[in-house]
């Protein structure tokens, strides 16, 4: 009669353990399904994955670039190293808006403190976001703080909601009929696929002529956009650091009014403003070679002349230790500079069989 009270007195708590067992079985589950349904940027649209790779560098880094495809597509910190011992990082996202680069700055001084900050001012001519897809590829990679809580806030659009960045299978549980073998690989965990931030590629598509451009409705830049361009000015000064404006070597997609603007801005602040369109000749740039996309963005060989331009002018302007004398670094840099190797010579290789490139994001799907 004692043992049967006694496992009476004992149901309650057994009862108690079988429901927090069940509740952690649903929410690991629930953790799983979100894992495999979001997309993993692993092939197509690869600069999905950029954000989220800054956090697995073993490196230091004095020079961090931040904005759109305006840098991730035209510096290759890699080349700067090589030639001049630089770290350097690219905190670039698919058009990346200007108030997003602020947020990742921050989030970057969490970690570290460069001497330079270069960012792209082709986002200025943006005051609010355009496309949700854009909003997620910058800010579903970014760790947890109060940095990506206000970077979501300043992105979201009509019809998001910021539960749905807190439990992304709000947003993705439909891709069930999307699914691949990539999300199934990389379910727990995903290649690099950059080069310090800098999207690699090999192919040649010659520039001849670039589209008609839009009629410039605004000259000037709007007030968020300029906000977000002050606090970052104001932020860099508050850690002492340079803060340089730049532009890429390439017309498409600009204007004279807006690059006047970013001058009397400069001039105001007195930043370091380097438009590139001004030093082509100087750089060595040569459009039937060193674009992949008929002049819009610079192929490898274009982004290693641009660096090698840029790098010698940082290395001339600013104290920046030379890396490849540490010992612990280079040899962090050895493995990136074999991967870079490695990834040119595929990419080659990928052209000479098949006369394009078929991988590395040449194609669109995920």
């Amino acid at each position: 009669m004692a043992s049967n009270v006694s496992a009476k007195k004992k149901s309650p708590a057994k009862g108690i353990v079988t429901a927090a067992v069940l509740l952690a079985v649903s929410i690991a589950l629930l953790w799983l399904i979100q894992r495999l349904l979001m997309p993993k940027y692993q092939k197509g649209v690869i600069e999905g994955s950029f954000t989220e790779e800054y956090y697995k560098e073993k490196v230091p880094h004095e020079v961090l670039f931040f904005g759109d495809c305006d840098v991730y597509e035209n510096y290759s910190p890699i080349k700067m190293y090589q030639e001049y011992g630089i770290s350097s990082y690219i905190r670039g996202s698919g058009e990346q808006y200007i108030w997003q680069s602020y947020y990742l700055l921050r989030d970057a001084l969490r970690h570290e403190t460069p001497k330079v900050v270069v960012v792209s001012v082709h986002s200025l001519q943006f005051d609010k976001p355009r496309l949700e897809p854009y909003n997620r590829m910058t800010l579903d990679g970014m760790k947890w703080s109060k940095d990506k809580v206000d970077a979501i806030n300043a992105s979201m659009m009509k019809g998001e909601s910021f539960a749905s960045y807190v439990f992304p299978i709000l947003r993705y549980h439909d891709r069930w009929n999307k699914l691949t073998a990539t999300d199934f690989k990389h379910i727990f965990s995903k290649d690099i696929t950059s080069h310090n931030g800098y999207y690699m590629r090999c192919d040649i598509k010659p520039y001849t002529q670039y589209p008609p451009q839009k009629p410039l409705l605004t000259k000037k830049f709007g007030s968020n956009a300029m906000d977000y361009l002050d606090r970052i000015r104001t932020l860099c000064e508050e850690k002492g650091i340079k803060l340089i404006l730049v532009r890429a070597p390439l017309e498409y997609g600009w204007y004279a009014q807006w690059d006047k603007n970013v001058e009397e801005y400069a001039k105001q602040y007195d930043l370091t403003y380097l438009n590139f369109n001004n030093y082509s000749e100087e750089i060595g740039l040569d459009l039937t070679k060193d674009t992949y996309d008929a002049g819009i963005h610079l192929n490898l060989t274009g982004a290693e002349k641009l660096s090698v331009y840029f790098g010698k002018y940082l290395k001339d302007n600013f104290d920046l230790t030379d890396y490849r004398n540490d010992q612990a670094v280079a040899a962090e840099y050895k493995k990136k500079i074999e991967f870079y190797d490695f990834m040119r010579e595929d990419q080659e290789r990928e052209i000479r069989e098949f006369g394009a490139l078929q991988s590395y994001g040449a194609n669109a799907i995920e």
